[in-house]
């Protein structure tokens, strides 16, 4: 009797015992908010700012809407701002791109702060990717601190993507002082003057050859250079970001896109030492709409054509927006010596607050006192201008056409224009050269200078087609 009793306990011993594994090994559900780890990995605890569980994350806990989770402190990310946490970052965006699941989160959790070196994020993934940034996202602080082996012209660059999301409540901190700050930028040598040495900087984020992006709801501080540039892209929507540095650093353009088309820029914040948004060659089928832009140098298209190059630019809005405390509003700005065209470009619905150029086409734009004039030019034709009131700073002229001598402007087209002096109750009178147009209706100023018509001789085909 006694033997059998040794028996029945050893199997009942048995049994509890393979159940246990069994449990041990299950990989359980989670909704798509949820940090519950998921899998029996042992990790560090993490901390629990901002709402997020006590317990160990897993490598990739999935979701039911078919979603998965890379924390890239599963990766072994520290997050304490000073720890390079770059090899885990590119571990996590690794195994998020591999993955076969519909939609892979690398997730950069709040209450951490995750220094990272200059990095190369590649495609093409297996699935839709999103960065989710709900922490804080630096990199090395200046010059001093960049390693001599990574590039010092870009730091986070996101390469052959396709169907990428950039999103989160965290904010991205370029820390550009140290940049800015060189010998060799704009006024930091005496009276004014710029100094030798090595000028590179890191633009803040890249995307490069890539398409369907979205960037929503981030905040982006202080670039070294530009915080967001498009090379390249198709499809690109940014709405609902807010982009700060200080009106005096240098090269800070908020967003630059350049041989890039069907772009969507809305609902957005901007002021920098820079360009709100900038347009290069190759760009069409842009739409920026409700964007409060300044202090800055305005929303530009170009620069254009330096070297003797070639630019497109074609189909641009700019709609329903504020510029305030700028250099700039609304302006196009080419080279002396370049070809190709700008055509089809719309301003509408703009409001200026004491703005030094509120509507500028500058066809001599130059940045040193030396540049010679040249006999070809991008072709300006086919802007609108409708709809654009509010106050200009009174040492410049409210409107300025200053277009080639060679290659006119034409077919400006103005109404419902009204400017007022920030201060005082004299107005400046526009200022035109070589430009060609009409006014729809009456607009303040009055602008005298446009010639009516079209010129005698227009830009062959071989300079303007593009």
């Amino acid at each position: 009797m006694r033997h059998s009793q040794y028996i029945l306990a050893f199997f009942f011993t048995l049994i509890l015992t393979t159940q246990a594994r069994h449990h041990h090994h299950t990989k359980h559900k989670h909704s798509s908010h949820s940090n519950t780890p998921s899998s029996g990995i042992s990790m560090p605890p993490v901390a629990a700012p901002g709402g997020y569980d006590n317990e160990a994350p897993s490598p990739s806990p999935s979701d039911d809407d078919g979603s998965e989770i890379f924390n890239v402190r599963t990766f072994g990310a520290i997050g304490d701002g000073i720890a390079d946490d770059t090899k885990s970052f590119k571990m996590a965006w690794d195994s998020a791109c591999q993955s076969d699941s519909a939609i892979n989160i690398v997730l950069v959790p709040r209450g951490f702060s995750f220094m990272v070196q200059s990095t190369i994020f590649t495609g093409p993934c297996q699935g839709g990717l999103v960065l989710k940034v709900d922490g804080t996202l630096m990199p090395p602080d200046g010059p001093e601190s960049w390693p001599n082996n990574t590039s010092r012209r870009q730091w986070l660059v996101f390469y052959r993507i396709n169907n990428m999301s950039l999103q989160g409540s965290g904010v991205i901190d370029g820390r550009g002082q140290n940049w800015w700050d060189l010998p060799c930028k704009p006024h930091k040598g005496p009276n004014g003057t710029t100094l030798p040495g090595p000028c590179d900087s890191p633009v803040a984020l890249r995307f490069f050859m890539s398409s369907n992006l979205s960037v929503q709801g981030l905040r982006i501080k202080n670039s070294p250079q530009f915080h967001f540039r498009f090379d390249g892209c198709k499809s690109v929507r940014v709405d609902s970001i807010f982009i700060t540095s200080p009106a005096l650093s240098p090269n800070t353009d908020g967003i630059h896109i350049e041989n890039t088309n069907d772009v969507r820029i809305y609902n957005s914040v901007i002021s920098n030492g820079d360009d709100c948004v900038s347009i290069g060659t190759g760009c069409y089928d842009v739409d920026i709409k409700n964007i409060t832009c300044g202090p800055s140098h305005g929303i530009s298209i170009g620069s254009l054509g330096n070297h003797n190059s070639r630019a497109c630019v074609s189909n641009i809005t700019v709609r329903e927006s504020t510029i305030k405390g700028s250099d700039n509003g609304v302006r196009i700005k080419t080279w002396q010596g370049g070809s190709g065209s700008v055509s089809k470009v719309t301003f509408s619905k703009i409001h200026m607050e004491s703005v030094r150029n509120p509507i500028i086409i500058d066809q001599f734009y130059c940045l040193s006192k030396d540049c010679s004039n040249k006999s070809s030019a991008v072709f300006v034709s086919d802007i609108v201008y409708s709809n654009i009131k509010g106050t200009y700073d009174i040492r410049h002229p409210p409107m300025r056409f200053a277009c080639s001598d060679s290659v006119p402007c034409t077919n400006l087209t103005l109404s419902d224009i009204e400017l007022l002096p920030a201060q005082g109750d004299l107005f400046n009178d526009p200022f035109c050269w070589n430009a060609y147009g009409n006014l729809e209706t009456l607009t303040i100023p009055p602008v005298s200078c446009l010639i009516e018509g079209l010129p005698q001789s227009l830009p062959g085909n071989d300079l303007s087609r593009c």
